[in-house]
């Protein structure tokens, strides 16, 4: 019996059990044509595969009407793969990219939301946001506004220590993530722009001629 669970588990080509491998976040990169419903129908392949998004980045690439989603999950190397595969034949996917967090510089933007008469009371409150690299961007007499960029674990670190002081509210954007890799997709998709240019768009020769057009 064992012998045979051993010859139907699944491995990788280098031997590594697939089933038994540890999930890791994994941020997916996918160059598109900008389209409508091009999100809902990516949205959908993962949701097919009940898989969750942790965060979910859509936005203009260096290129003009290229547009970037980076998507990031927790997941096994084996089922991102399958994913990048199934995304890729979208009809408008031009590319797509899965890296770990060792792999990309990324950031999160949060923006807290404290009672300015605390901040005024309590100095500590003021110098642990500097501590925290935060800087005031809307300060009223009711609330001040505070923001901060970093890694998950930093901005989540000072929702921990305004608590105490009467947190009012607080939201975190979606990732936004550079691959390392000095090339990336760019150098391709230029490439591929001066191989096959796009046709010029040539006016209509019969616009505003519909009369003469259509007259029998």
């Amino acid at each position: 019996m064992e012998n045979t669970i051993n010859e139907i588990k699944k491995v990788s080509p280098t031997g590594r059990d697939l089933e038994g491998a540890g999930k890791q976040e994994y941020n997916i990169t996918i160059y598109t044509e900008n389209q409508v419903g091009l999100l809902n129908r990516i949205a959908i392949i993962f949701t097919r595969r009940k898989i969750n998004i942790d965060s979910l980045n859509t936005s203009p690439s260096e290129i003009e009407s290229i547009h970037r989603f980076n998507v990031v999950i927790t997941e096994s190397e084996e089922v991102v793969r399958k994913l990048t595969r199934q995304i890729e034949k979208q009809v408008e996917v031009l590319k797509v990219y899965y890296h770990t967090n060792e792999d990309v510089i990324w950031q999160e933007l949060a923006l807290y939301k404290v009672s300015t008469d605390v901040i005024a009371e309590k100095v500590s409150v003021e110098r642990l946001l500097r501590e925290n690299g935060a800087r005031a961007v809307v300060i009223r007499k009711d609330y001040t506004v505070f923001e901060t960029t970093g890694h998950r674990e930093e901005t989540d670190n000072l929702i921990n220590i305004l608590q105490p002081y009467g947190l009012i509210e607080f939201v975190r954007s979606a990732r936004v993530a550079i691959i390392k890799d000095s090339e990336g997709f760019n150098s391709k998709l230029r490439e591929f722009e001066r191989l096959e240019p796009g046709e010029e768009v040539i006016e209509n020769e019969y616009l505003n001629k519909g009369a003469k057009v259509f007259t029998m």
